[in-house]
């Protein structure tokens, strides 16, 4: 004989104060993020959320990727996201950063490349892999420093994207370095002609101070392991 089913009252229900604070949260986070694969994220989402870590979350809807029909792996967001999420410390292990990729949903083919093109250790250096992932994105030096700005200014989004010069001094360097076909005096030298301005705006730079050296000699040849970084991770 079957059960009756059974009626509760809202009195007999107890709901968790928090869960509705929780559930919107993490609406407006699936919807800002856009993940490929909506489960797989949400399952990083929480345990990062039950763990006290940062999330996985864009910081606002990238029009231009909500609209893609095909997966384009690494964007500016993305990359922020991963980042804020590994910056609390210096280097992680390559465990703990494909654990971090997987969860944004990117493609592992995508990683193996810029560690490969990093030639890292057991220890990754986490400004280093942003410093790649930004020559992903950009292609070129330039175009990478410039992303690299972006998304690591405090600046209100539409501003100016000014970041620390000594940050943006490693960034360039080690980026400069992975072309091992410029010369050490290129780098000094572009480094130099920056200074003046630099000293102006109480040691930070934004991308209007280097933007006009993309007209000049600046990037690396097309030979160089610069280049293939950005070809070789799409």
């Amino acid at each position: 004989m079957p059960l009756p089913d059974t009626v509760y009252c809202a009195q007999q229900i107890n709901i968790p104060p928090e869960l509705p604070d929780i559930l919107k949260n993490f609406t407006k986070a699936a919807i800002r993020t856009q993940p490929r694969d909506l489960l797989l994220w949400s399952a990083a989402y929480f345990t990062a959320l039950s763990q006290g870590e940062c999330l996985a979350v864009k910081d606002r809807l990238e029009m231009n990727v909500a609209t893609q029909k095909t997966d384009t792996g690494l964007t500016p967001g993305l990359l922020k996201a991963l980042h804020k999420q590994l910056s609390p410390r210096q280097t992680c292990s390559k465990e703990e950063l494909q654990k971090k990729w997987k969860g944004l949903c990117l493609p592992m083919e995508q990683l193996e490349t810029l560690l490969s093109l990093g030639s890292f250790s057991s220890d990754i250096d986490c400004m280093e892999f942003f410093a790649l992932g930004c020559s992903a994105l950009g292609g070129t030096l330039i175009s990478s420093l410039k992303f690299a700005c972006e998304i690591l200014t405090e600046d209100e989004p539409g501003g100016a994207a000014r970041i620390p010069f000594n940050t943006f001094t490693k960034l360039y360097t080690y980026l400069a370095h992975l072309d091992g076909d410029m010369p050490q005096v290129h780098i000094d030298n572009f480094l130099s002609s920056l200074q003046p301005q630099v000293q102006l705006q109480q040691g930070m730079i934004k991308p209007l101070d280097f933007i006009h050296w993309a007209d000049m000699d600046l990037s690396p040849p097309d030979s160089s392991n610069f280049t293939r970084t950005g070809s070789r991770a799409e």
